[in-house]
């Protein structure tokens, strides 16, 4: 299934904007990324419900969570919404494994 990539909000748009000096790998890695899930909403990895910190609920209204694996073991986390017969996929933020290992408890 397809969908619109969209960012959470512009601090997120600003922050992947800056890879492209400041880190070109990851701004292609990231650019990849909004390739593939454009073209196929569901390929990242569904993380369960019961997972998801209550921060994004908070902080993003999220009520799914998503992540698609980047190089070096970097982690896009990701939401998927509807809305009148459009699909968007909402980007969150991206952040390396540990830092993703933290926020997720593992």
């Amino acid at each position: 299934m397809r969908s619109n990539v969209k960012f959470i909000n512009e601090r997120i748009q600003v922050a992947f904007e800056k890879l492209k000096k400041e880190d070109f790998k990851m701004y292609e890695a990231i650019s990849k990324a909004f390739e593939d899930i454009g073209g196929n909403v569901f390929c990242g990895i569904q993380i369960p419900k019961r997972l998801i910190p209550k921060e994004y609920f908070r902080k993003f209204g999220a009520k799914n969570l998503w992540k698609y694996n980047l190089p070096g073991a970097w982690r896009l986390i990701y939401s998927i919404e509807g809305k009148n017969l459009l699909v968007f996929s909402i980007i969150l933020e991206w952040m390396d494994h540990k830092s993703y290992e933290r926020r997720f408890r593992y």
